[in-house]
């Protein structure tokens, strides 16, 4: 017998519990279920880029490497060849023109690392600093600072095709990357490139992807090409009046407002899909998916890792 009423009180506390948790969950306000779909969003996204910086880091620098032979070949008038490099490219370009920037948002090692350092400059911020907000651009500055990237990579272009970019050998804050993320240190010619990298560091401390935005070459190759329509983010006509939260959460301050959406520079990390109360932005495959929303990522995790491998982009294969 007393074992019996044992056994119901533990069952009777457990229904509880749940009845509990059940009408915890009712009573979370519109902001409360949109704050955790935005950070359930943000860990799926910051586990893939964590993935693919142990994996891949060195699938910029290849993408890179490919466009400065091309033009290097060009300026010699040397016979175009498909080498590694120039594959690397090629394979990054093709899944872009298919997915959109993903690359960008999900599997880039400079972007993995510039959202990380500009959360652990939040942290900063916030915790130790007590400041309400974290500090970030005017978006004035940003919309001109985005044009810098494409200068860069019509320089490096002329350089390449006069023989020149070589003669830079230790001013590329890139390639010191590389090396760092295959465990090397410098050379000691890496002075310049080192500096340039802390710099980098520092502006993604005070705004979110700073190099991708304003300094990325392969950002400017990405973001002229012609993306397929099927991964364009839409925006339908359910908007709140005034309420643009979802152009406060891109990290590359785009408007989504038709004639103003400059979808070259999006990155595809779907921070205004997660952040929109009414679910106004979405994609084909982000409706399908429902609210199994990590499904779409996973896929193209998938494909972009069996891409990589077969790039020889994957540090374990």
């Amino acid at each position: 017998m007393a074992e019996t009423a044992a056994s119901q009180q533990t069952e009777t506390t457990r229904t509880k519990t749940l009845s509990d948790r059940d009408t915890a969950k009712k009573k979370r306000t519109p902001a409360q279920l949109r704050q955790q779909n935005m950070r359930r969003r943000r860990f799926f996204r910051a586990g893939i880029q964590a993935f693919f910086f142990l994996a891949m880091p060195g699938a910029f620098v290849a993408g890179f490497t490919g466009v400065k032979h091309l033009f290097q070949w060009i300026g010699t008038g040397e016979v175009l060849q498909m080498d590694s490099f120039v594959c690397a490219l090629i394979g990054l370009a093709v899944f872009t023109i298919l997915f959109g920037r993903w690359f960008c948002g999900f599997a880039c090692a400079f972007g993995g690392l510039g959202d990380f350092v500009y959360w652990l400059s939040g942290l900063v911020q916030t915790k130790l600093l007590h400041r309400k907000k974290q500090f970030r651009l005017p978006e004035q500055i940003v919309r001109r600072g985005q044009t810098v990237k494409y200068l860069l990579l019509a320089v490096i272009v002329l350089l390449c095709c006069l023989g020149l970019y070589d003669k830079l050998t230790g001013w590329s804050p890139w390639d010191v990357f590389s090396r760092l993320t295959a465990l090397k240190l410098p050379a000691d010619g890496y002075v310049v490139g080192i500096i340039l990298l802390l710099l980098i560091l520092a502006g993604m401390a005070v705004q979110p992807r700073f190099f991708c935005q304003f300094l990325c070459p392969m950002g400017a190759v990405f973001s002229i090409l012609p993306v397929l329509p099927w991964s364009d983010l839409e925006r339908g006509e359910q908007c709140i009046p005034g309420y643009s939260i979802c152009e406060k959460q891109c990290p590359v301050a785009l408007k989504l407002d038709g004639a103003g959406n400059r979808g070259g520079e999006c990155i595809a990390c779907e921070a205004c899909v997660a952040a929109c109360p009414r679910k106004n932005i979405s994609r084909w495959d982000v409706k399908l998916a429902g609210k199994y929303f990590w499904i779409p990522g996973l896929i193209r995790a998938v494909l972009f890792f069996a891409l990589g491998v077969g790039l020889g982009l994957c540090r374990f294969f």
